[in-house]
């Protein structure tokens, strides 16, 4: 039962396996309801995105509706992660998602979140989980539902080096031109960045206790992590970090993750540092405040969290 009380919780996400690992940390916390789910392109185009998102539906018996939303950054070409994750951006050591389905809610994300923001009784929570193109165009066509959005939540950016770039976060620069537009809607934005998500690493053997559980769901979320964990070394020897359920376990858990206030824009022009999250720490002195950043992580705690959840839903029947 949903309690009127309860956070209220949209998650939008590019579908991968770290994604996937946020989706269920939050699921398996009792005091948060998860309202609704967009899917965004990102770390693959929208029809992969699509596919996992509804295969992990009906494997995790999720019951919140599934929208389909924006396939094309505002303003570039899509770049996908499809490199590194495989061409479904389910980078495994074996076993994969069944291919069973639910079916999709609908393929107007945009629409869905607009309606839920003014129909749900309190300010939502949006954990953004890739890039930010369906929420920009949510507040380019509805700019007076910005104060619904209690609290906006993003796995992306950087306060020091990129992924994608030397100076970019992938989720940052497939999409920079919606960051900033977010962020010129004022809404309340939280940023859980690189360097905060490479604090929160994850092991082989955390893969290798997932699997003790036994079971085909066990050994399918087994093989998931591992495949995970070999992006960082192809034998498993070394740590990856936590990205996505990094955010998730801060949200859930926030007493575990230390946000400091920042001034943020986004670049868009420089030839080598497109997609970068500029940040002034020097508030409100040299500028106003616009977003809270993540910056020291509880690793014991935040891992937990992720690992607790990974092993409640190994064990569902």
């Amino acid at each position: 039962m949903v309690s009127a009380s309860m956070p209220s919780l949209w998650i939008d996400t590019d579908m991968g396996f770290d994604d996937l690992a946020a989706v269920l940390t939050v699921a398996a916390q009792a005091h948060w309801h998860i309202a609704g789910m967009s899917l965004v392109a990102g770390n693959a185009p929208l029809p992969v995105v699509t596919d996992n998102a509804l295969r992990a539906a009906h494997c995790f018996g999720w019951t919140f509706p599934i929208h389909a939303g924006c396939a094309q950054p505002l303003a570039c070409p899509l770049v996908t992660a499809q490199n590194i994750l495989g061409d479904d951006a389910m980078r495994s050591a074996g076993r994969q998602l069944p291919s069973d389905r639910t079916a999709l809610a609908s393929d107007d994300a945009v629409t869905a979140l607009a309606q839920h923001l003014r129909q749900s009784a309190q300010a939502v929570t949006v954990l953004a989980l890739g890039p930010l193109t369906n929420l920009a165009t949510l507040l380019a066509r509805h700019a007076e539902l910005a104060p619904r959005i209690g609290q906006l939540l993003w796995m992306g950016g950087s306060a020091g080096p990129g992924n994608h770039s030397a100076a970019a976060e992938f989720n940052a620069a497939v999409d920079p031109e919606s960051v900033q537009q977010v962020l010129d809607h004022h809404v309340p934005f939280s940023m859980v960045g690189l360097d905060a998500c490479r604090q929160v690493r994850v092991h082989a053997a955390d893969a290798q206790a997932l699997r003790a559980a036994g079971g085909a769901r066990a050994e399918m979320l087994a093989d998931l992590l591992l495949g995970y964990v070999q992006i960082a070394s192809a034998d498993g020897h070394l740590p990856m970090a936590l990205y996505d359920p990094t955010a998730a376990a801060a949200l859930v858990t926030p007493e575990a993750m230390v946000f400091r206030p920042a001034h943020m824009v986004m670049e868009l022009r420089g030839e080598h540092t497109r997609g970068m999250t500029v940040l002034e720490w020097r508030v409100p002195r040299r500028a106003a405040p616009n977003v809270l950043v993540a910056s020291s992580a509880d690793e014991a705690r935040l891992r937990a969290t992720v690992l607790q959840a990974l092993a409640r839903a190994a064990a569902a029947p």
